[in-house]
């Protein structure tokens, strides 16, 4: 009977793996197409661009988890105006793209990644291109980036990037996760009564709770594979080999600090780390966002530079 048992059990459990979103095989060759980029098997992910009239510069933003390119509809026309054309996709399972709510996968997020740089490239040949990866977006940055065959950019801007990994958790937090991700996938979790604050916008806070493209309940399967790209990040900080810039709000309560202060110790000294006084984990969208926006600029200026907000601390290490 407890053979029976335990076989019943493991097909329960078989039978309730985690959901990731189908990706077909490559039909086409990714491309921008409008108000769309069109990955390799023919997804249509929405775009958003924030073109400058003379770009001197191209920045690729990455959104975080739950959020969409919106993310970059406060710095988009501000960098255009100082030269600077941005571009923003909503990555697959997100916002406006096929598969919402559900996990795109680790590679697919990558695969993505790196096919839209290339396509930015092909549509800017002479001009220096900047990735800004924004939490789950960083993670995303950081583990495409590591891998040898990722297109050339010309430096990485990392905002609160998400690095709280299986490898950051304790073994209480590990074993809740993947049974709920195993056992009921679908479970959708929303924060509420965290006592959480992400931002100190408040008025950009509600106007993201009304926004039917910000995902408001997470699938027990989605965390689950949000944790394993946030353990990609983490660890794919040792093979990066372009100029970083990474900004970090200290009332950030989202990310926690022990996990990105052993990142911060492993970057290169030559790299630039921000930590901001008064910033939260949406440091692109607070209150005091024109002074990230202007340290962005700035380094993508002339990455020797002083940063105007004054705030810079130089990587640890050791």
């Amino acid at each position: 009977m407890r053979v029976w048992l335990a076989f019943g059990l493991v097909m329960w459990l078989v039978g309730c793996t985690p959901t990731v979103i189908a990706v077909g095989p490559p039909i086409v060759s990714p491309s921008i197409d409008g108000d769309a980029f069109v990955t390799a098997d023919g997804a249509r992910l929405a775009l958003q661009v924030w073109p400058a009239e003379n770009p001197e510069a191209v920045v690729i933003g990455l959104h975080g988890m739950n959020d969409y390119a919106k993310t970059f509809a406060m710095p988009g026309p501000w960098l255009a105006d100082r030269g600077i054309t941005s571009y923003a996709y909503d990555q697959r399972g997100f916002g406006r793209s096929p598969g919402k709510g559900l996990w795109p996968g680790n590679e697919t997020l990558r695969s993505d990644a790196k096919s839209f740089i290339q396509s930015v490239r092909q549509r800017h040949p002479d001009l220096p291109i900047y990735l800004v990866g924004v939490s789950m977006g960083g993670a995303v940055a950081l583990s495409a980036l590591a891998d040898s065959r990722s297109p050339e950019i010309d430096g990485l801007v990392l905002v609160a990037p998400a690095v709280w990994g299986w490898s950051s958790l304790n073994p209480l937090y590990k074993t809740t996760l993947w049974l709920a991700a195993h056992m009921a996938p679908s479970w959708q979790l929303t924060g509420s009564g965290l006592n959480i604050q992400p931002s100190d916008n408040i008025e950009m806070l509600r106007d993201n709770y009304y926004d039917d493209n910000v995902i408001k309940g997470t699938r027990a399967d989605a965390i689950y594979g949000l944790v394993g790209l946030m353990d990609d990040g983490y660890f794919a900080v040792d093979g990066i080999d372009v100029p970083v810039l990474l900004l970090y709000g200290e009332k950030d309560e989202i990310i926690p600090r022990e996990p990105l202060e052993s990142v911060l110790r492993r970057l290169p000294s030559s790299n630039r780390v921000v930590l901001y006084d008064d910033g939260y984990h949406m440091l692109l969208r607070d209150l005091q966002r024109e002074t990230v926006w202007a340290d962005i600029r700035a380094w993508i200026g002339n990455r020797e530079a002083e940063l105007p907000s004054g705030e810079e601390r130089r990587a640890k290490k050791g």
